[in-house]
Order: C-alpha cells, then sequence, then structure tokens
C-alpha cells in the first residue's frame, strides 16, 4: 500500500471518528455502540483502530512541505 493510499484510509478513519464522537456530543447518540453492541471485541477493535489512525495522521505535519503544496 502506498502512502498516498494509507494517509486517505486513515483520514477516512479518523474523519468516522470524528463523526461519531459528534453525534455523541450532540446527540447522545454512539453509532458504534449502536451497530455493534457495548464495548465487544468489534467494538474495541473499532475504537482502536480510530486512535491509531489519528496518531498516525500527525506524521502528515512532518510530511507537508510547504502551505498548499501536495502531500
Amino acid at each position: 500500500m502506498s502512502s498516498r493510499a494509507l494517509d486517505y484510509t486513515a483520514l477516512v478513519i479518523a474523519l468516522i471518528g470524528a463523526v461519531n464522537w459528534g453525534l455523541i456530543g450532540f446527540f447522545r447518540f454512539n453509532l458504534v455502540t449502536f451497530l455493534f453492541g457495548d464495548m465487544v471485541w468489534v467494538t474495541r477493535i473499532i475504537y482502536a483502530l480510530v486512535g491509531i489512525c489519528g496518531l498516525y495522521l500527525f506524521t502528515l505535519f512532518g510530511r507537508i512541505e510547504a502551505f498548499g503544496e501536495k502531500i
């Protein structure tokens, strides 16, 4: 998998996590728990994956050369 594909995959997963946190904050509705159950192994894997993708996206800052240029 190329770095660019990994970047976009991590970004999509992190955005899904952000939408879930927005739903929790605004409506007290947890989409992940609704779909997969309360802290079953699948739910824990999803939360861990979102967290790992968020941490991976920190590497994006080191790879940005200049404002407005492609990564």
